[in-house]
């Protein structure tokens, strides 16, 4: 059995979003708010958003200057309202 230990939302100390080589792009009317893709996120910077889609629902978006765009949250979507897109510099 192992043990792992994770720190989660250490960015937030540290703006990693330059670096970033891809981004995700929430699908604002898939996105169904059941918060999977805020609790897997390992740096805690996906937040529901104060916008609302077309079905009166808030949505989650991602913090993107803190955002590592690692893609766990599109991975874990089970909608799959999140695209990771490669990152325009």
């Amino acid at each position: 059995k192992y043990n792992i230990s994770i720190n989660p939302a250490t960015t937030t100390k540290n703006k990693t979003g330059s670096w970033r080589s891809s981004r995700p792009i929430f699908d604002a009317e898939k996105c169904t708010t059941c918060g999977t893709c805020e609790r897997f996120c390992p740096e805690g910077v996906v937040f529901l958003s104060d916008k609302i889609n077309s079905k009166g629902k808030n949505y989650r978006q991602t913090n993107l200057d803190f955002c590592k765009g690692c893609g766990i949250c599109a991975t874990e979507c089970p909608v799959k309202a999140i695209e990771m897109r490669p990152e325009i510099k």
